[in-house]
């Protein structure tokens, strides 16, 4: 079994209209977060359904997979790990955290990052030390800073809290809409399992949240409490666009 043949496969169910869809829905324009990527046009259904057909592919073949230029080679190679990694023991586990820390530039858009990260950054740190998230928080590289906040959606369904809020605090002047939405949605998560500690980080740092990460952590809340932090965002926007304009004068 080798990746030479898994990429023979995957290649048997592109679609090139497809994959021009993809080259657009995955923004790689110039410029653009997914520059220069490469798809062959297949469903998240028939990566899955390949990956599952050979997942007991070793880690080296793996390896191959994620030096890929195609987005569905290393996805399938990605989705693999993930496979390997809910039956391994815990020296193997420890070899696909470590190959997946290694390949933070080949696990380079959205989708990567948000099938694989939680399954296993988030479960091998559930019961270990966590520096590594935020090294990754605090990373130039987009990539790294989402697979740190959403790697803590293991801990979240393990009603543990305190790191999603922690990473969030740090990634709340991101500049970059991938994370605005990623963090959001992280705190929505917290919410659906205790709206209590959601809150009290939004009454604390609402009024500074991009738009886009508020909308999303607040998307399930009641309209009225919606439009309750909305206002809050808008009036210290407001306000201080009154204090610069003023010194400026």
């Amino acid at each position: 079994m080798t990746a030479v043949k898994v990429k023979n496969e995957i290649k048997t169910f592109g679609s090139k209209k497809r994959a021009q869809h993809s080259l657009y829905f995955f923004k790689t324009g110039k410029g653009e977060y997914g520059e220069g990527d490469k798809f062959l046009g297949l469903t998240i259904s028939e990566q899955r359904s390949i990956a599952k057909k050979y997942q007991d592919l070793s880690l080296r073949e793996i390896q191959k997979l994620l030096d890929s230029s195609y987005h569905e080679q290393r996805m399938v190679g990605l989705i693999i790990l993930t496979l390997q990694f809910s039956k391994a023991a815990t020296a193997q586990k420890n070899d696909i955290y470590s190959l997946y820390i290694k390949n933070t530039h080949n696990i380079n858009n959205w989708d990567l990052v948000d099938v694989t990260a939680h399954i296993i950054i988030g479960q091998f740190l559930l019961e270990r030390p966590r520096k590594q998230l935020y090294v990754f928080a605090q990373s130039n590289n987009l990539w790294e800073k989402r697979i740190a906040i959403i790697s803590t959606y293991a801990f979240i369904r393990q009603g543990q809290f305190s790191d999603t809020l922690k990473i969030a605090k740090i990634l709340l002047r991101d500049e970059h809409d991938l994370i605005h939405k990623a963090v959001g949605w992280m705190l929505r998560e917290v919410g659906n399992r205790d709206k209590k500690a959601e809150k009290v980080f939004l009454d604390a740092y609402a009024y500074v949240m991009p738009r886009t990460m508020l909308r999303y952590a607040i998307e399930k809340f009641p309209e009225k409490e919606r439009q309750k932090y909305l206002s809050q965002r808008r009036l210290h926007f407001i306000q201080l666009f009154g204090m610069i304009k003023a010194i400026v004068l």
